[in-house]
């Protein structure tokens, strides 16, 4: 429940950086909840390549990229998943 308040703090320092890059498609914020068998879950934030400044802001750290299953898109564009997750468009 708690989740809303990272994620609106993610929102409101990527707008302008998104604005001022031109609205890039490959640029975004993702999130999961994952619980990996504990009573409560935690949200993992996953910023794509070209937020990489806005994930140094919130101390996060290089990771492989995520499987596009579960994940919600908090920042960025719609139309981003074609261009971060081609594999999974038709």
């Amino acid at each position: 429940m708690m989740a809303g308040e990272p994620s609106e703090a993610i929102r409101e320092m990527f707008l302008p950086r998104f604005l001022s890059a031109g609205q890039p498609l490959d640029m975004a914020v993702f999130m999961r909840l994952e619980s990996e068998g504990r009573l409560h879950c935690e949200a993992i934030a996953y910023f794509s390549p070209a937020a990489v400044d806005l994930a140094h802001a919130f101390n996060a750290e290089p990771c492989e990229k995520p499987f596009r299953s579960g994940l919600g898109l908090i920042a960025g564009d719609d139309k981003c998943w074609s261009v971060l997750f081609p594999e999974n468009t038709s």
